[in-house]
């Protein structure tokens, strides 16, 4: 797309990302991406099969403890093995200047096994908190929503924010989500950035659906992790109803805008998770907080790369992306 003003990161990409690691996790993910190759239209289908064979599980709940005693003799008991499969496909058609209707579908498969020495994966299962009905656990999911992008440059917007409303039906439970993502730049080498998102689920959502929450780019993993709750392990806590905030200042290093630009920022996460029936709503009770901050590096108009550093209080944890968190 060159060095033109558009906000589009290119007209049209496919990649095939793979990756694994020494203790048997491993992704395959086939992406096609058209923000612009059709005027007005904008078209996704995502194909991946991942299994993260150490992804961490502390149980349901706002209040999950973490007992760092318990580990003791048994290195998986905060953890367990997930695998997922599917195809998810997404199109957006612009309806008036900035704002666009969405209209999608997800089709995946989630299978879960337990981890050899005693896990609190296990001990839920075997309570029946989580039941033979959601693993493994086939979903079909439609959704539609509406969405008010005026960033400036998607994959590292200066200025602009992001609104928007989603509903998606999936096996036996309604996803409602709403978010709001803002860019000032005060000055010429600082940017700041906020966001806020809520989400309510109905009916009966598996497991594998709590574990994320919906945005029209795709789900991220909540709460906890690098696009959620910084400075906590993924999915750290699990619920049906969910609360984000986050504040965030970006300084330019380097600054080369739009061709090299290296930025030095730190961050706020504040979050919670809400039980089945529990109303979803602002507040600062139960909230868990993380801070900390890192260094991006971006050059041109679609690359992206960050190194983050969080802390909770629960420990640090340290992750890498090729994309901001928001």
């Amino acid at each position: 797309m060159g060095f033109v003003e558009r906000p589009e990161p290119n007209f049209g990409r496919f990649a095939l990302d793979v990756g694994g690691s020494t203790q048997g996790s491993y992704a395959f993910i086939l992406d096609g991406q058209l923000p612009a190759y059709w005027d007005g239209w904008r078209l996704g289908l995502t194909l991946s099969v991942i299994r993260g064979n150490r992804l961490g599980y502390y149980g349901q709940g706002n209040d999950a403890p973490f007992d760092s005693d318990s580990l003791t003799g048994r290195s998986h008991f905060y953890q367990v093995a997930r695998t997922t499969g599917g195809a998810r496909a997404t199109v957006q058609r612009r309806l008036v200047g900035r704002l666009r209707a969405l209209v999608g579908g997800t089709i995946d498969h989630t299978d879960f096994r337990e981890l050899p020495g005693g896990s609190v994966f296990q001990r839920d299962r075997a309570s029946g908190t989580i039941t033979d009905e959601e693993d493994p656990f086939n979903d079909a999911v439609g959704r539609v929503g509406l969405v008010f992008d005026s960033r400036d440059l998607e994959a590292d917007p200066h200025g602009g924010i992001v609104a928007e409303a989603l509903v998606a039906w999936g096996r036996g439970y309604t996803r409602t989500t709403a978010g709001l993502r803002a860019y000032v730049h005060p000055l010429e080498r600082l940017i700041l950035a906020a966001r806020l998102g809520g989400e309510s689920m109905t009916g009966a959502p598996p497991l594998s659906a709590q574990m994320t929450m919906e945005s029209s780019e795709g789900p991220i993993v909540a709460m906890g992790g690098r696009r959620s709750l910084r400075g906590y392990h993924d999915a750290r806590f699990i619920g049906p109803g969910k609360l984000l905030a986050s504040l965030e200042a970006r300084y330019g290093l380097i600054w080369a805008p739009r061709v090299l630009e290296v930025k030095l920022f730190a961050f706020y996460d504040a979050g919670r998770v809400f039980g089945p029936g529990e109303p979803i709503q602002l507040t600062k009770q139960g909230l868990h907080s993380a801070w900390g901050g890192g260094v991006a590096l971006g050059m041109l108009r679609n690359t992206v790369i960050t190194l983050h550093a969080g802390w909770g209080t629960e420990g640090s944890e340290v992750t890498f992306g090729t994309a901001w968190s928001y």
